[in-house]
């Protein structure tokens, strides 16, 4: 006999919103740095 296993995934564990804040800053800072830069060249090339 085979054991019995369950189809269904477990349900991951619910995040705190201080990790989802720490990753929106892991990712928002840079993104923001790039996105600045970009526009700082960007201007350059109407002068």
């Amino acid at each position: 006999m085979e054991p019995k296993t369950s189809s269904t995934p477990q349900a991951a564990a619910p995040s705190s919103g201080l990790q989802v804040a720490l990753a929106w800053i892991y990712v928002g800072v840079p993104l923001l740095w790039g996105v600045s830069q970009t526009f700082i060249k960007a201007l350059a090339l109407f002068k």
